[in-house]
């Protein structure tokens, strides 16, 4: 077997393999005489089928399970001869080959560059503290006995406004024909909810019991049913009831309700859910300044495929944003060639940080647990309650899943063990200047340009891997244009 480099560029590595067609006949009548000991054929004891015949019949899917082992043990030989961690899969590619003749192929891989992570002892980082006030407090119990509201029927007789519930029947018609899911009897609906199509709730206030009257609405471009999506529609509406929500006073009573020994004990949770919301809050700024700052203290060279896929993964959804917005690139105030030069900047950024990350684990012997995707995968289940045992099961049997459910975790025991080393100091600021940056995407700020477009927000690994729930009724309100950076 004979190996060549025949390029070395950057992080690029390209090679020529050459392997003797001795060596792939000794393989392939190896692998024969394996396969002969086995097998039963008619008139054969078994291992005494002629080697003629078990190239008759096995030859070609011998030849071709040889050649795809022979091809990965030595690219692997390549790479360990030469001391190569390749970056991403390599590309091979088979140059010649003729049953009889020596087997040729070529390999082209890009390698991890050399990353020395700065002392993490020298790094300085700030943590925002922020205390919880009793206005957020009270606040927050508010929006509670919000959700706790109930309604009843009003006494007296006033048109409906703003904040009450109806109770109507309804049938929607586009061009005057029924539609599947547009029917309904006895519904209630809260005036002001926005669970409607946008215009439905609007003409019912000022409406009152017996009052039958056509809704006219049109729904949105992106909405969930393609068949529905931008049509005109009516509906035929008969308001039986007008409820208006009950007062619930915030007392001992509320907090029972609420499986609570009294209002001191429901203010303490709330109180300890806003401190854990402070607490997460205070995590991401820290590691957003702890990321920049690492960016700021690393510099070397990313390999150009990871780069390359993560500036498509960037832009192919920058793109889709401005579909969804009903914007075409060329409005943008920017050309397309500086937004494609911005995102490539974040590309790399996002693509350094990773791999410095990944080499300050590998180094420090920081590992995911299977216990701690275990609970990953049980968190992403309850969130879609009743199908808890399906959603779980999904994740057992696609590593790829978990892979993503791994990937964050261990991001955050790396950030936490730099923090460990890092000299942090706490500032106790408030609420208002912790919320200040809630982008919880920390890899992808670039030192540019004041005015360039906010990429678009890579998803965590949580999101990536989490199956989508039922497209909903309601139609998603219309997301808003790519932000710009602050």
């Amino acid at each position: 077997m004979q190996i060549t480099q025949t390029n070395s560029d950057g992080l690029k590595r390209d090679f020529t393999v050459i392997v003797d067609a001795a060596e792939i006949e000794t393989r392939v009548t190896d692998r024969l005489t394996t396969v002969g000991a086995d097998i039963k054929l008619p008139g054969f004891r078994p291992g005494k089928v002629p080697m003629g015949i078990l190239r008759q019949r096995f030859g070609k899917s011998v030849m071709g399970e040889v050649l795809e082992q022979t091809v990965n043990e030595t690219s692997q030989k390549a790479l360990d001869d030469n001391d190569l961690r390749p970056a991403q899969q390599p590309k091979i590619e088979i140059t010649k080959f003729d049953e009889g003749e020596n087997l040729e192929f070529t390999i082209e891989v890009e390698i991890m560059p050399d990353i020395e992570p700065m002392d993490f002892t020298k790094l300085k980082l700030e943590k925002l503290i922020a205390d919880v006030e009793e206005d957020k407090v009270a606040e927050a119990l508010e929006q509670i006995a919000g959700q706790q509201k109930s309604f009843e029927k009003i006494s007296g007789s006033r048109k409906s406004k703003s904040g009450d519930t109806l109770l109507i029947d309804f049938l929607g018609k586009v061009d005057d024909v029924p539609f599947d899911g547009g029917a309904a009897e006895g519904h209630q609906l809260e005036l002001g909810s926005n669970t409607f199509i946008p215009g439905f709730e609007e003409q019912l206030i000022g409406t009152k019991p017996g009052d039958e009257m056509a809704v006219k609405v049109t729904f949105p471009e992106n909405y969930g049913s393609t068949e529905l999506a931008g049509k005109d529609a009516v509906f035929d509406v008969k308001v039986h009831e007008i409820q208006e929500a009950a007062p619930v006073k915030i007392d001992d009573d509320f907090a029972a309700k609420l499986g609570l020994e009294n209002l001191d004990a429901l203010k303490e949770a709330v109180r300890g859910r806003i401190t854990d919301e402070y607490t997460q809050m205070s995590r991401q700024s820290m590691k957003r300044s702890m990321l920049d700052a690492l960016a700021e203290e690393h510099h070397f060279e990313v390999p150009p495929g990871m780069k390359e896929g993560e500036f498509n993964s960037i832009w192919e959804q920058f793109v889709k944003e401005l579909e969804q917005t009903d914007q075409k690139l060329e409005d943008q105030d920017q050309s397309e060639e500086e937004l494609r030069a911005e995102y490539g900047d974040i590309a790399d950024r996002r693509v350094r940080l990773g791999l410095l990350l990944a080499e300050v684990g590998r180094i420090n012997n920081i590992e995911v647990s299977q216990d701690e995707v275990n609970q990953a995968m049980l968190t992403q289940a309850r969130a879609y309650p009743g199908q808890e045992q399906q959603i779980f099961k999904m994740f057992q049997e696609r590593p790829e899943m978990q892979a993503q459910l791994r990937a964050p975790i261990f991001e955050d025991k790396v950030v936490d063990f730099i923090a460990e080393l890092a000299t942090v100091t706490e500032k106790t600021v408030s609420v208002d200047d912790l919320m200040k940056d809630p982008d919880d995407n920390v890899t992808e700020k670039p030192k540019k340009k004041a005015a360039a477009k906010k990429a678009p927000a890579k998803k965590t690994a949580e999101k990536k891997a989490a199956p989508k729930k039922p497209a909903a009724k309601k139609p998603a309100a219309k997301k808003s244009a790519p932000k710009k950076k602050d």
